[in-house]
């Protein structure tokens, strides 16, 4: 807003108020006099730039992004602690902590005997991909064996200042009350381990609300994140009495997206490269592209796998010159998912 504000068009603007018959060349007094208040004006007007982009939500920077969202209730999600499970060769006291490469875990709800929730003690969604032996922090008598087998509710990373700013606008655009469809997508969205929902108006007749929700890895919820969901929400043994985030009323039910297993044929036109050398890399390709489908779920009434998406994808490999021919489950056109279904990948075979 400020950037014709230079130092030389402020000295310029200086030194005509000042009558001709003073000498005003560089290096005379009257200019080095004027040229040191006109640095400094130039510095304020660059400050008074950036507090004018600070002030609004739209250019602001991360902390007074968070100031201006907070005058509304918004906040950033914060880090939260992946939960998993652990198997154990007997019971173990709830607090016994546990590592696995560099990340130590905590036994924080017993689920059955010698199966616990173990909270990842460092936050964010590093601790969504480790499993194997745990090691005891703390010697435990007769226990032989302790692994971690299952991701229950995924960690997540501190909310990134660009989607943070994407929701507060969107927040703004919504009018959340009284259990409306707005009012719903955000509180279940701030559930811990949620990256996804839709909910739906009487699936099961009047009163009833069906809610389907995909984890913040994009992937299909677990047993214990539905439940989990199911609790804050409408608790089921007094679903309808209004005890979680649910109006008085509303019979809510909580469900998770469905997969369906993606196989993949393609032929290939290559050089310099095997099919095999090539499996890696395409299928890496292709799960990146359904992830990315993932991602958009919540705001699509279907998901449909384009061909000409996954072949425009494989010509950036090195190695591929063209694809011949690709079908999606054994047909050679677009693959269309139903309202909740998500693809995973299955087989991809590539033929040269």
């Amino acid at each position: 807003m400020f950037e014709h504000q230079s130092f030389e068009a402020i000295v310029e603007r200086m030194l005509e108020r000042i009558s001709n018959d003073v000498d005003k060349r560089e290096g005379a007094i009257i200019y080095d006099t004027g040229a040191m208040t006109a640095k400094e004006l130039q510095e304020m007007y660059i400050a008074l730039d950036s507090i004018i982009l600070e002030t609004f939500p739209e250019t602001a920077s991360r902390p007074n992004l968070i100031r201006r969202a907070a005058e509304y209730g918004v906040y950033p999600y914060e880090a939260t602690n992946a939960i998993l499970k652990g198997v154990f060769s007997k019971d173990i006291s709830i607090g016994s902590r546990f590592s696995l490469g560099e990340l130590d875990y905590i036994a924080i709800q017993r689920i059955a005997p010698g199966i616990y929730e173990m909270q990842c003690e460092t936050t964010g969604v590093i601790g969504n991909t480790q499993f194997g032996a745990l090691i005891p922090i703390e010697y435990i008598d007769g226990l032989e064996t302790a692994n971690l087998t299952e991701l229950l509710i995924p960690g997540e990373d501190e909310e990134p200042t660009e989607d943070f700013r994407i929701r507060f606008f969107l927040t703004r655009k919504q009018i959340p009350y009284g259990g409306n469809r707005d009012d719903y997508l955000q509180k279940v969205m701030s559930i811990h381990g949620v990256g996804g929902v839709k909910p739906y108006r009487a699936p099961a007749g009047g009163g009833t609300v069906g809610i389907t929700i995909i984890d913040s890895d994009f992937n299909p919820p677990s047993p214990a994140l539905i439940e989990e969901a199911q609790t804050i929400i409408d608790p089921i043994v007094n679903s309808g009495e209004g005890l979680g985030l649910a109006p008085y009323g509303h019979r809510v039910t909580v469900s998770g997206v469905e997969t369906v297993v993606i196989d993949i044929y393609l032929k290939l036109v290559i050089s310099n490269v095997t099919p095999g050398q090539l499996q890696n890399e395409v299928e890496e390709i292709i799960d990146e592209y359904f992830l990315s489908l993932k991602k958009e779920w919540q705001n699509a009434n279907f998901l449909i796998i384009r061909q000409l998406q996954i072949e425009s994808r494989l010509l950036d490999i090195v190695g591929i010159s063209d694809v011949l021919e690709s079908t999606i489950n054994g047909q050679d056109s677009n693959f269309t998912l139903t309202l909740n279904q998500v693809p995973i990948l299955g087989v991809v075979t590539l033929d040269a």
